[in-house]
């Protein structure tokens, strides 16, 4: 059963102030509560083709994997995937203005979990819910707070 988790706030900054510091992978271990580390494989900027290394602790585990990002429209969208461990994972950022001065960003999860990990899906998309919906919440509170 694949996971296929979409979230989303309404964040009071402009588009190209959220997608400048949410699409910065190294501020990830700021607003993701989960992430404990982001470490380059390639050397910045990020771009197409860039990897980064990842340190999460999700759901009682450790979990390390690196992303590769594969998809940047700069300012609108960007997809990250991996596919090492028991759970490959697609994360994709999109950023929507509304007016001038606010955005919507979506943050959507998708996997397609193997193994053991795969009995556990519908279990694992609620707390990947909850898990993004608690970061997204800390992301505008950041944003908001550093825009006043």
């Amino acid at each position: 059963m694949p996971v296929d988790v979409l979230t989303d706030v309404v964040i009071s900054r402009p588009r190209d102030a959220v997608a400048a510091y949410a699409g910065d992978p190294t501020n990830a271990p700021e607003w993701y509560a989960n992430i404990r580390s982001v470490e380059w494989r390639t050397p910045p900027p990020f771009a197409v083709g860039s990897q980064m290394d990842f340190v999460a602790h999700f759901l009682g585990r450790r979990l390390a994997y690196t992303y590769e990002l594969v998809e940047l429209t700069p300012g609108e969208r960007l997809v990250m995937r991996t596919a090492q461990g028991p759970f490959p994972m697609e994360t994709t950022y999109e950023w929507e203005p509304i007016g001038d001065a606010a955005t919507r960003m979506r943050l959507r999860n998708r996997g397609k979990p193997s193994g053991f990990s795969h009995l556990v899906a519908p279990f694992m998309a609620r707390a990947v819910r909850r898990a993004n919906r608690k970061d997204l919440a800390r992301l505008k509170e950041i944003l908001e707070s550093a825009g006043a």
